[in-house]
């Protein structure tokens, strides 16, 4: 969802009411969000039962804050009664949630145009950290005061350009979506351009007191590198993109981290990167301690429909054969879900390679085969006839649900 700057009024007032259910002593009510999307395994939910579907038409703004002019599409973190966010400048601010009272806020060194969807917060148990973005730049806060600490990067930054074996000015690189924290580490990706010229794609994991780099993972393989038999000759040094721009998972107790990457340069044209295109448009598991690959899954073969995978992947324990499995469930702009054992990659439904229509595109070689999972069944409309459409023209209104398949 994007918030505006009144949107956000709206969602810290609800912080507000969770800090009175605090009050009330109960451990189910007692619960931060202090990790982007719920928690570590991306499943965006809540045990909070103050507000429900009895009471929600009840609700009234309880205070305000105005972020200032442009887009905002954060989603805040609500740490022992504070609420931190990032404004449309790329600023973090740090609120009382009962009051909606500033108590600080960080104004970046440049206004940045990309929107920053979130923070990652850090915390030994005695230092606290946040991580942000501002323009091609992870940036680290002290939670308390707000200031940058001057031993992480240099002057409390990393630029994320650098180290990708591009001249930086031509490797556009923004943390729109933030990264996530192993132990003593922050795992991030990062967005860059869909067209020429772009980053090549990379998960790096930096140390979260010094900045270092711990590892680094490239997405698109350079030479000596499994995959890279995928790609022309030579393509790490001008394709761009595969990179990872929707956020990413991470099963703590085993140190997997679950990578979704995007499409490669570019969205809609691929005769200058002919082949299989690995490890674009797939889901990776990866060693969140050393970034060794474990397994993979490529959900299109030589993307040149701009399908990849569109959120990060969701764990959950399901019943599979008589016996239970934890499982990770990677959602698709085609509609469908693929669900895998976690561990080893296996997947809990047979996935089939079906042949689609060939490119008449000059130079154009559209891969032969695409994969479509037998299960689960899709949860969008997988074809669309005259049938189905509402014949609505210029002018009149909208169509009615009429001639719409059940899904």
């Amino acid at each position: 969802m994007r918030f505006g700057p009144v949107m956000l009024a709206a969602s810290v007032a609800l912080a507000g009411c969770v800090a009175i259910a605090r009050d009330s002593g109960s451990a189910a009510q007692d619960r931060d969000w202090s990790i982007y999307g719920g928690d570590a395994a991306a499943d965006h939910y809540s045990p909070l039962t103050q507000i429900d579907r009895r009471n929600v038409g009840q609700l009234k703004e309880a205070w305000r804050f105005e972020t200032g002019e442009g887009e905002l599409q954060t989603s805040p973190l609500m740490i022992g009664g504070i609420l931190y966010a990032v404004d449309p400048q790329q600023g973090v601010i740090a609120l009382d949630a009962a009051t909606g009272r500033l108590k600080w806020r960080h104004r970046p060194d440049e206004v940045g145009s990309q929107p920053v969807r979130g923070l990652t917060y850090w915390t030994d148990g005695r230092s606290r950290r946040l991580f942000s973005s501002n323009g091609s730049y992870l940036i680290a806060l002290d939670a308390e005061t707000g200031a940058p600490p001057s031993d992480f990067g240099t002057d409390g930054r990393i630029d994320l350009r650098e180290g990708l074996g591009r001249d930086p000015r031509q490797a556009p690189t923004y943390l729109t979506t933030p990264g996530v924290i192993f132990g003593d580490t922050i795992i991030t990706g990062f967005r860059t351009s869909e067209v020429h010229p772009a980053a090549p794609g990379a998960v790096r994991a930096y140390d979260v007191r010094t900045g270092k780099l711990r590892w680094q993972f490239n997405i698109l393989p350079r030479p000596g590198e499994a995959g890279y038999e995928t790609w022309p000759a030579e393509a790490w040094k001008s394709t761009g993109g595969a990179n990872v721009w929707t956020g990413m998972t991470i099963d703590q107790a085993r140190g997997i981290l679950f990578v979704p990457t995007g499409s490669a340069v570019d969205d809609f044209y691929g005769a200058d990167r002919l082949g299989a295109n690995l490890y674009a448009d797939s889901l990776l598991a990866i060693d969140a301690r050393t970034g060794r690959l474990l397994w993979h899954f490529q959900g299109v073969h030589h993307d040149i429909w701009d399908r990849d995978f569109p959120a990060a992947p969701v764990l959950l324990t399901v019943r599979r054969g008589g016996r239970t499995v934890d499982a990770v469930a990677q959602t698709t702009k085609q509609g469908v879900v693929y669900l895998f054992d976690r561990v080893t990659g296996a997947p809990l439904f047979p996935i089939e390679e079906h042949a689609y229509p060939q490119s008449d595109v000059p130079g154009e070689q559209a891969w032969p085969t695409q994969p479509m999972p037998t299960r689960p069944a899709p949860y969008a409309r997988q074809r669309l006839t005259e049938a189905d459409l509402t014949g609505a023209h210029a002018g009149g209104a909208c169509g009615g649900a009429e001639g719409v398949p059940d899904l």
